[in-house]
């Protein structure tokens, strides 16, 4: 017999037709009554194991209700310390008033390695430090310009990543000029030359012009510089593109190529040939230059910013070219080292040397005896490490732009000859 359930309860299907009508609309009202009673929505009741909880949103979530301004930006931390370089800082000084122990310190100089900035402050150069949570130095900044900083960043090991920062910016070019009266200190200084800039112009043309016995009253001389600015503000760096003086028997010249080095207008060069590699004697090549080595067990890049030969203890060390010392010093992971500068925008560097021949301050000449190599500092072993700079950065000395003939190339000059006409041209009009 079929059967049918209605809320859980079985009914005989067969029956219910033989019912009068009368007893079947009963029953069928009955039956949408009940449900409909089950359906009815009741107030709801909480067993005594069911608490209700009200939810503290604010606490939760607890800017929710703060209104957001225009524009609002959230800030980089305050930095611990924030200090101006003056005389008679030190590097251990700096980190005393920062609070920063010295086992940190000297992982900072162990990053500082791949760039040597550290060593290059100066005074009116700023450093910033900033800690974490935990006390630790999490961040360091070297700020020596708008154009140039260096950042320190903390790793989750305890050790330091180094990023040196070179801007380009806006480079503007600034005529200065005017007539010899009285000396030529004098005179380029009243017309708006540094120091600096006139002690560049003299060092250029010291092999073609006695400033104090060939120039005259009524002489005329113009300057070529470009300036570097970031953001409007200008960086303290500026090059010497050009140079005429007039005086009443010749004309004296000087101008820069696209190789950072100075030629007369015929193309001519004004300095000795740049010698490539700093040493007397062919040795050995232990380690290329590469910007993009990478450590061997972190996988991190910690580039390779010279190149390194295998020199015994006592080798000579050669000036490659004409400049002036600017840094003799020992750190405690490059060892002893030195830094010159040259007058075609190169700087380079010597380190884990064992003897300097130099002192700070000091003009060498090409194939002058600087220093002795050595194996101090964090070396492996005793060897030379040279470092070839161009406008702040490093580049592989091996396949510079090196000027290592007295004239021009053919291949050269034309192009030279057609930047030292618009130059000129620039000189005059200014």
């Amino acid at each position: 017999m079929l059967t049918s359930k209605i809320m859980g309860f079985e009914k005989p299907s067969a029956s219910l037709s033989n019912l009068p009508n009368l007893h079947k609309k009963v029953l069928l009202a009955s039956v949408f009554m009940v449900g409909a009673a089950l359906l009815w929505p009741t107030q709801q009741e909480f067993s005594s194991q069911r608490i209700p909880v009200t939810l503290d949103l604010d606490a939760l979530i607890p800017h929710i209700n703060q209104p957001i301004k225009a524009g609002q930006v959230f800030e980089e931390p305050t930095p611990i310390l924030e200090h101006v370089i003056t005389n008679g800082d030190t590097l251990s000084k700096l980190f005393e008033m920062a609070g920063i122990d010295q086992k940190t310190m000297y992982k900072v100089l162990e990053a500082d390695l791949d760039v040597l900035a550290l060593d290059t402050l100066m005074p009116g150069n700023r450093i910033q430090f900033w800690d974490d949570n935990q006390g630790n130095l999490a961040k360091m900044e070297l700020y020596f310009n708008p154009a140039h900083q260096v950042v320190f960043t903390r790793y989750d090991d305890g050790t330091y990543e180094v990023k040196d920062i070179n801007l380009e910016g806006i480079w503007q070019n600034r005529i200065v000029g005017g007539e010899i009266n009285g000396s030529f200190y004098v005179s380029a200084k009243a017309a708006g030359l540094s120091a600096a800039e006139i002690a560049k112009v003299e060092s250029l043309l010291t092999s073609k012009l006695n400033f104090s016995r060939e120039l005259r009253a009524g002489d005329r001389f113009s300057v070529l510089m470009n300036d570097q600015f970031i953001a409007g503000e200008t960086t303290g760096n500026s090059n010497l593109e050009g140079i005429q003086i007039h005086t009443g028997r010749r004309d004296i010249t000087a101008f820069q190529h696209l190789d950072g080095n100075y030629y007369d207008e015929k193309g001519q060069s004004l300095a000795p040939a740049f010698q490539r590699v700093p040493l007397s004697k062919n040795y050995r090549m232990t380690s290329r230059f590469n910007p993009n080595r990478k450590h061997p067990i972190t996988g991190r890049v910690r580039p390779h910013n010279g190149t390194d030969y295998a020199t015994p203890v006592g080798t000579p060390v050669l000036a490659p070219g004409e400049g002036v010392v600017s840094l003799v010093t020992n750190h405690a992971f490059a060892g002893k080292y030195i830094v010159i500068e040259h007058d075609n925008k190169v700087r380079t560097r010597y380190l884990h040397l064992s003897a300097f021949k130099v002192k700070k301050g000091q003009r060498v000449k090409r194939g002058q005896v600087i220093a002795l190599s050595g194996n101090t500092g964090a070396s492996t072993g005793p060897h030379l490490h040279y470092e070839f700079h161009v406008k702040g950065r490093p580049i592989d000395s091996m396949k510079a732009n090196i000027a290592e003939a007295k004239v021009l190339p053919k291949k050269d000059l034309s192009e030279f000859q057609s930047i030292v006409r618009s130059r000129k041209m620039m000189m005059e009009l200014g």
